[in-house]
């Protein structure tokens, strides 16, 4: 028996032990077949803007930086100092090629006002480029190189890529041409302030100055997004970094290259997130959708019907979970398109017919600054506000029917995003929206809610108009 025993025991343990030298070794994955194949198609892109200064303030320097006071006073001034003389102020970034006859794809602000573009290869080739079409919004340009029979990317899928997923950047960090890091995907769809209509991917794959406008790279060699900025507090690489996926930038590539510029849809509305305090004042079930903080006049929304308090859930059949899915999905739509725009008003959902606008050129509106009257008895409501009643003079400037200035926020209503000379023009509560008139009448609205009730209102700020819920009404 002890020698059946020890014949079974010795077969599991070869077995075991080949089973340990056939089963493959799993550790860091090795990227040098990657950066050999898809090395050729990253360039370096140098560019130089000519400025034009007076004598020794020709200086690469702003005249508030510190450095400009340190030039000017320790470099000789030459002489003629007060005649118009010219410098060049250089930069460099990093591209990639789209197509073998000399398209390359990189960021808007690598080439943004450059007199001369310089492309320089990895087989250590320069050409002269021109740029064929830039937009801001999304910070991507497309320019051009006179050449044949150049390496090429593989584009890849960004949708099918996952988080926690290892990815590889090629690029020119501080001039360091075709510089290789890797790391993972961190995140998707990421949103950044002022940048409305791409969902990032985040990574933390080592992105540095240069790096911008380089391709990020899946394991399969191919292409999923532009590296284009970074979160720093010194200007170097923390570990936070942001690719355009490369789905967005090539839509954003072929309508440059046909037609020279990019058309967006628009609805017309300013729009903020929805709370899960707000969800609850509105009556939805979860916090979800962009709610409608104002209309514009004659905009594709206020001929369709849309409000300011309604809130947008589906647009064209897609959910909005997140307001900043909405401008996203609004401008990838054609303009002059027909679509359907599900929104939540009193209680309950109803469809509406829209026929999308088209985004213009930026223009800058001047700020108003609205002031209310004096208040005669400087004591906070129930919400901690000392508020006044807009004078009929008031009401036609700011072209509303009533309201409350605030003159002051106390207690601890302070915390909310409440200031001194916003205007009050509704509560939402439940679903229901009640206009405010008069000082009075929104005194006895509050006093109908139980202490640890939450309060929504729709104020004025200058030209914009936003919603702020307040938690508790024991503030003070």
């Amino acid at each position: 028996m002890k020698r059946v025993m020890a014949v079974v025991f010795l077969f599991f343990a070869a077995a075991f032990a080949q089973a340990q030298v056939s089963a493959p070794l799993r550790g860091l994955p090795d990227f040098t077949e990657l950066a050999e194949k898809q090395g050729p198609a990253v360039v370096n892109i140098s560019t130089t803007q000519v400025m034009r200064g007076r004598g020794q303030h020709a200086l690469p320097f702003d005249e508030n930086d510190p450095m400009f006071e340190f030039f000017r006073r320790f470099i000789p001034r030459q002489p003629g100092g007060g005649s118009p003389r010219e410098f060049e102020s250089k930069s460099l970034g990093s591209g990639f090629i789209v197509s073998a006859d000399g398209f390359i794809l990189t960021n808007s602000h690598v080439v943004e006002a450059a007199d001369e573009i310089t492309v320089r290869l990895t087989d250590k080739r320069e050409f002269k480029a021109k740029v064929i079409g830039a937009d801001k919004r999304t910070d991507v340009a497309l320019i051009k190189i006179e050449a044949t029979g150049l390496p090429a990317v593989k584009l890849g899928d960004p949708h099918q890529t996952k988080v926690g997923e290892w990815v590889v950047a090629i690029g020119s960090p501080f001039g360091f041409d075709n510089s290789v890091t890797a790391g993972i995907v961190s995140a998707k769809g990421r949103s950044l302030p002022q940048e409305n209509f791409v969902p990032f991917i985040q990574t933390d794959v080592a992105i540095n100055p240069g790096n911008s406008g380089g391709p990020l790279f899946n394991l399969r060699g191919e292409v999923i997004g532009i590296n284009s900025q970074i979160y720093s507090r010194s200007g170097g690489y923390m570990g936070l970094s942001f690719a355009i996926p490369i789905d967005v930038a090539m839509e954003v590539q072929n309508q440059l290259r046909s037609q020279g510029k990019v058309s967006r849809g628009r609805l017309g509305v300013v729009i903020q997130e929805v709370s899960k305090e707000l969800a609850e004042s509105l009556g939805l079930g979860k916090a979800m959708g962009a709610i409608v903080n104002a209309v514009e006049k004659g905009s594709p929304a206020e001929k369709a019907g849309l409000e300011p308090g309604d809130v947008i859930l589906k647009f064209d059949g897609k959910s909005i979970n997140a307001s900043a899915d909405l401008p996203r999905l609004v401008a990838a739509t054609k303009p002059g398109s027909k679509s359907t725009v599900q929104v939540w008003r009193k209680g309950g959902t109803k469809d509406f017919a829209i026929t999308v606008g088209e985004i213009q050129e930026e223009q800058p509106s001047p700020a108003r600054q609205s002031r209310g009257g004096k208040s005669g008895e400087q004591s906070a409501n129930r919400l901690g506000l000392v508020v006044s009643e807009l004078s009929a003079e008031q009401k036609r400037e700011l072209k509303v029917a009533g309201g409350l200035f605030i003159e002051d926020v106390r207690g601890s209503t302070s915390r909310a995003d409440l200031r001194p000379g916003d205007i009050i023009l509704a509560l939402i509560s439940k679903g229901a929206t009640t206009e405010i008139k008069s000082a009075e009448q929104f005194n006895k609205l509050l006093a109908q809610f139980d202490k640890t009730a939450n309060v929504t209102l729709l104020i004025r700020r200058g030209e914009m108009q936003t919603f702020v819920t307040i938690k508790g009404l024991n503030g003070g």
